[in-house]
């Protein structure tokens, strides 16, 4: 005999939705009782979006069989109000903001790491190195990749819903709180390594003469030895840093 459940997503979550669903309600017929996890990424949420589940009204875990006739409720992380943390399905925030992010999100990788923002990327890496740099290292996995985020062994992840790069560093700082975190200018954009202050005569056969000519404050970085200073698009990365700490 074939069983249903209802499920209800809310707020952000019905982005995962196809677009006769957006409503937030799901209908979802059984043949033998599942996990309420495999429930919800049946219909395209992926888990690690998920923080809270209410099962007929109470809070039940991933592990929860799915009965006939339930109706469950589905709910992203709550940012505007403190909830029961027993309630919570997903894991603690991490102790710092660190990321991994995938071959689609090389500006926003840079972004981050102006920012001061500890950020593995290497385009080359697949989505099972993906995965296991973001457990072994407790990183964010930042992803387009909605599939990618449905690992069962991963545990924090994000699907970055803007594609101007502008927008993903925006949007990543809010659900990530990281405004009160900045550290700018501390570390290289081209390989996420500390930047370290450097005296000019330590470095000078590497500067062009008009910039030996018209500055003296320089940093380099601990592990490529790329040399960074207040050149002409200092201002234009400034403004990038006080936009996001304005928030």
């Amino acid at each position: 005999m074939t069983s249903s459940a209802d499920l209800r997503f809310y707020a952000e979550l019905r982005d995962f939705l196809a677009s006769d669903r957006r409503s937030g309600m799901v209908t979802r017929s059984f043949d033998v009782a599942g996990s309420v996890k495999d429930m919800i990424e049946a219909c395209g949420v992926p888990h690690t979006e998920v923080d809270v589940i209410l099962a007929d009204g109470g809070a039940v875990d991933f592990t929860y069989r799915v009965r006939d006739g339930d109706r469950i409720a589905v709910y992203p992380r709550f940012r505007t109000f403190a909830i029961e943390s027993s309630w919570r399905v997903g894991p603690e925030p991490l102790s710092e903001p660190r990321f991994v992010l995938d071959v689609h999100l090389g500006r926003l990788t840079r972004y981050l790491r102006l920012l001061g923002f500890d950020s593995a990327y290497d385009p080359g890496m697949g989505d099972p190195q993906l995965v296991e740099v973001s457990t072994r290292e407790s990183r964010v996995l930042l992803t387009r990749d909605i599939g990618l985020l449905m690992h069962g062994v991963l545990t924090h992840g994000y699907f970055v819903r803007a594609v101007d790069p502008s927008e993903q560093l925006t949007e990543v700082a809010r659900r990530f709180d990281l405004m009160g975190s900045i550290d700018a200018f501390a570390r290289c954009v081209a390989c996420n390594g500390a930047l370290q202050a450097v005296a000019k005569e330590e470095i000078a056969d590497r500067l062009a003469e008009g910039t030996r000519r018209h500055h003296d404050d320089f940093r380099r970085c601990a592990d490529c030895a790329q040399i960074y200073w207040k050149g002409s698009h200092y201002a234009q990365l400034q403004s990038v840093v006080d936009r996001i700490k304005d928030l």
